[in-house]
């Protein structure tokens, strides 16, 4: 409803009303690269017409900046436009492959599959997603990713497909993916950096399937990462320099009884540590394998270590009293001679 016009003097009623400014337009857009936090709320129909000025008298020049105006600040039906540079068609917003050195500020609000690959990006903004609670797929390969900040995915109830290949990632914290139950395909394959999984990187996701830390940095995964995970399928984990040692057994043991679909990269895991199976695959480590582990020493083992123990003891004592005595008489014999030649 349009408000009503203010008029004064006794003459024809003269209509005033406020100007319309940029500070009065809620719906204004974010620059560009602002990482600043953004509420979800978004204008109602009749706000929008409620902030237009009134028009007066019909005047067509009038009434045309009347409905130009209107157009600018009426929201689209995605929640807001388009972000510049992106393109977005059916819930598919695609940023890749323009430079950008960080996110964009605002997506339309349905948007399920987001591409920021191929990009800059060094930092993500901790509650970027808030607002996309129907994000299905997130792609955040080939950009400069250290780190992503806690509660990222707080809000992704629905998010399905995740992909952070190609980046510089040093470490998976505990938590990281919480509250994204539906997961179902994490890679985080390509991060050279990445030396440390935390045990409780990926707690909670049931769902997930596809796991892929393949072409890292690590030498030793821990079996509590992978056990709460009881929908995994596939596992990639070629590519690393794994050292395959005593604390390996466990992972391995329970990839044999547990992955149906590990044979594509079976080949490509191989052990840089220790010496003795240094590049040897690491699925063609048996039980035998690790039998030094294995190794323990009973009673009579540590009775019968004393013993030697003793005996060598005394024997290295008799023979160093025998080897006095022998010196001692031939320091005697030679004085003797001597004396007699004198």
């Amino acid at each position: 409803v349009l408000p009503s016009p203010t008029c004064q003097g006794s003459g024809p009623c003269s209509c005033l009303s406020e100007p319309l400014t940029l500070d009065s337009m809620d719906t204004a857009p974010a620059p560009m690269g602002s990482l600043q936090h953004r509420s979800c709320q978004q204008p109602k129909m009749g706000d929008t017409w409620s902030q237009l000025p009134w028009p007066g008298p019909p005047r067509p020049a009038m009434l045309l900046v009347s409905l130009i105006l209107a157009a600018g600040v009426m929201p689209s039906d995605a929640g807001t436009s388009c972000p510049v540079l992106c393109t977005c068609h059916n819930q598919v917003v695609d940023c890749s492959s323009q430079r950008l050195f960080s996110v964009p500020p605002d997506l339309p609000r349905d948007t399920r599959n987001l591409s920021l690959a191929h990009n800059r990006i060094a930092a993500v903004p901790s509650g970027y997603l808030t607002c996309y609670v129907e994000l299905r797929v997130l792609d955040l390969r080939n950009n400069s990713l250290v780190e992503l900040p806690a509660g990222l995915f707080l809000h992704a109830k629905r998010l399905a497909h995740l992909d952070l290949s190609y980046n510089n990632l040093s470490h998976v914290p505990a938590d990281m993916f919480q509250a994204a139950h539906g997961l179902v395909h994490i890679d985080l394959s390509h991060n050279p950096g990445l030396r440390r999984v935390h045990p409780r990187a990926f707690q909670g996701l049931a769902q997930l399937r596809d796991l892929d830390l393949s072409y890292g940095g690590l030498a030793f995964l821990s079996l509590e990462a992978l056990e709460g995970l009881p929908g995994l399928v596939t596992l990639q984990i070629g590519g690393n320099p794994w050292v395959c040692g005593c604390t390996m057994e466990p992972l391995l043991k329970w990839l044999r009884n547990r992955i149906q679909r590990c044979t594509a990269d079976s080949q490509l895991a191989e052990c840089r540590g220790p010496p003795e199976v240094e590049g040897a695959p690491l699925f063609s480590l048996t039980e035998e394998s690790f039998k030094a582990c294995h190794l323990t020493l009973t009673l009579d083992d540590y009775l019968f270590i004393a013993f030697v123990g003793f005996v060598v003891s005394i024997a290295s004592v008799a023979t160093n009293f025998l080897l006095g005595i022998t010196a001692n008489c031939c320091h005697r014999w030679s004085k003797a001679s001597e004396e007699e030649e004198v």
